[in-house]
């Protein structure tokens, strides 16, 4: 068992070949900006199966050169678990090539693009189940996170959105700061060109996004897979998901975390 791939297991029913095919399927609408049928074979499929798809979608990514570079939490808030019938979140990776460390956020090469304000967290050490957030994270920043679903027309189950990596695309994160004493309801803004499009509070995040590490690492070593030194967790999206176009700037703003914007480019 390795961080980044390991066997099917723990109660997936698909054989690999399959999984390596929809894995493909998925890939490929990524690399090609094409957006893809629901994959039938996960209607009804357990989450092993989906996270095993996963794996696999992401393994082909390290294997053309990628690096592991954090998590990202999805259904952190109520609503989505309730919309999506589930009583917990769901887990996605993040690599390097997903980062925006210039400020421009391109859009080439997206489907759906929609971004959302988020709180991030930095891995100051391994983490183990049973760590304390504090023992582990050592800041915290705003963030943004662009999603993007290979499904044509943003619609999907639950198996179909963690087989494509709960849409993940790309992210920008702030500067970092100090862990704050607390982070349970700090006002949260998504600002394009400069006019509020949604408002939102951390309490959104699980009731506050510490929660969302915890969760993390308990859902991650189910996986085989631990949070590392350096590693960014993105905790939950703080409002709903806003279309993004080319030509705008768009800016996420925590109250009493600061804030990030990136200039959105075709």
């Amino acid at each position: 068992m390795t961080d980044d791939h390991r066997a099917t297991g723990g109660g997936a029913t698909l054989d690999q070949a399959e999984i390596d095919r929809l894995a493909a399927a998925l890939d490929d609408a990524a690399l090609n900006a094409a957006a893809l049928s629901r994959q039938s074979a996960l209607d009804g499929a357990p989450v092993a199966d989906a996270y095993a798809v996963q794996r696999s979608v992401v393994r082909r990514r390290l294997d053309r050169g990628e690096q592991l570079t954090g998590l990202k939490m999805g259904l952190t808030s109520a609503a989505k678990m309730a919309q999506m019938g589930v009583d917990s979140p769901i887990w996605g990776r993040l690599t390097d090539t997903m980062a925006v460390g210039d400020g421009t956020l391109s859009l080439t090469g997206r489907i759906h693009p929609r971004i959302e304000p988020e709180v991030a967290f930095r891995i100051g050490r391994d983490a183990a189940p049973g760590d304390a957030f504090g023992d582990v994270v050592d800041a915290v920043a705003p963030a943004l996170e662009l999603i993007d679903s290979r499904y044509e027309g943003f619609r999907f189950t639950l198996p179909d959105v963690i087989a494509d990596n709960t849409s993940a695309a790309r992210y920008a994160i702030g500067p970092w700061q100090p862990v704050p004493a607390q982070l349970t309801d700090l006002a949260v803004t998504l600002d394009v060109d400069g006019t509020a499009v949604q408002t939102g509070s951390t309490a959104a995040i699980l009731g506050d996004p510490r929660r969302a590490f915890d969760e993390a690492v308990r859902l991650a070593d189910e996986d085989g897979l631990r949070l590392r030194a350096g590693w960014v967790l993105l905790a939950g999206a703080a409002t709903a998901a806003e279309p993004v176009q080319a030509g705008t700037r768009v800016r996420a703003t925590v109250d009493g975390l600061g804030a990030v914007s990136v200039e959105v480019r075709s």
